[in-house]
């Protein structure tokens, strides 16, 4: 890993010259843009940024589909999503065409298998990189079930505490769960999975270990999507397990103060010491120096639904 500059220091900041030995594809634009007034992260750092965590990212983005979030003025202004990247990106991007579920219109979608393929995305503003659930070639099925402990108003202990049971509740049933921080101030925990079941077949194993949870810690937990209903609990978000459905990647950036990174855990980290700030672009580098990748091994561990259902019952 290649060591992380400080990010504040002005002789320190990515030039043009510096960006251009990243990649000899992209041509990078507007490196001095600052993208975090209050940081003072530029644009550059951002790309110098996906270049030196490209190594760890690029498995979890492989294969699958970009839903880009661009915020091309850095974190001041909301951005927007784009998903049709037809006739817009250069000719040596992997691209694939499906059918938008709601118009049945063709919609060309950035497939992110190199890292040529990410700087692009992030000099078209992409702080923070959403890649599907699936694979090109198994789109109905995907690898990994989610579940986003949103806190909305509910102290970080309590999440911790959510997790925690959800952890216990998965070993109970010999399924393996990978932590990450989401870059804010929620939780992501992961279950990877053999790419054989529907996202109506995993979204709703989802929503049956969240019960379970639920009804653990009923006091700080929700599953009421109406967010006026479940003030300062923690929200047991299984409805991110959807087709087409993106949240921020393991390892990526996000665009609030902060730039927080969405950082692997080990669960031994899970405890009332916790401080989510302390995950971002100023210390994710060191800590894999100090630490590896953590979720290394993540996809080796996938599981087999059905085998899992029988532990259920």
């Amino acid at each position: 890993v290649e060591k992380s500059p400080s990010l504040a220091n002005a002789s320190d900041k990515p030039t043009f010259s510096g960006l251009k030995k990243f990649s000899k594809k992209v041509e990078f634009s507007n490196p001095d843009k600052v993208f975090w007034p209050k940081e003072n992260i530029t644009k550059g750092d951002v790309i110098a940024y996906y270049n030196s965590i490209s190594d760890y990212l690029l498995p979890y983005l492989k294969d699958r589909p970009q839903s880009m979030r661009r915020t091309p003025d850095g974190i001041k202004s909301e951005g927007f999503f784009q998903k049709n990247v037809a006739g817009m990106v250069p000719d040596w991007a992997k691209t694939v065409v499906l059918k938008s579920d709601s118009k049945g219109e063709p919609v060309e979608w950035l497939v992110c298998n190199d890292k040529d393929t990410l700087l692009y995305m992030v000099n078209m503003g992409c702080i923070e990189i959403n890649p599907w659930s699936s694979r090109v070639k198994t789109l109905e099925n995907p690898d990994y079930i989610i579940f986003d402990l949103d806190p909305k108003g509910a102290p970080v202990g309590d999440i911790v505490k959510t997790a925690n049971v959800l952890k216990a509740v998965l070993d109970k049933l010999k399924v393996p769960a990978f932590i990450k921080t989401s870059g804010g101030n929620g939780l992501h925990v992961f279950i990877p999975v053999k790419p054989k079941y529907s996202y109506d077949q995993t979204r709703e194993f989802s929503h049956i270990v969240s019960q379970m949870v639920h009804q653990q810690l009923p006091d700080i937990t929700s599953l009421e999507r109406m967010p006026s209903k479940r003030k300062n609990k923690v929200y047991l978000d299984f409805l991110q397990n959807g087709k087409g459905k993106t949240m921020a990647s393991i390892y990526s950036l996000r665009p609030r103060e902060g730039a927080g990174v969405s950082t692997p855990l080990s669960w031994d980290e899970v405890d009332d010491q916790l401080n989510l700030q302390d995950y971002n672009i100023f210390t994710i580098l060191p800590r894999l120096q100090a630490k590896g990748d953590l979720w290394k091994d993540f996809f080796k561990e996938a599981v087999d639904l059905k085998e899992v259902l029988k532990n259920l019952s």
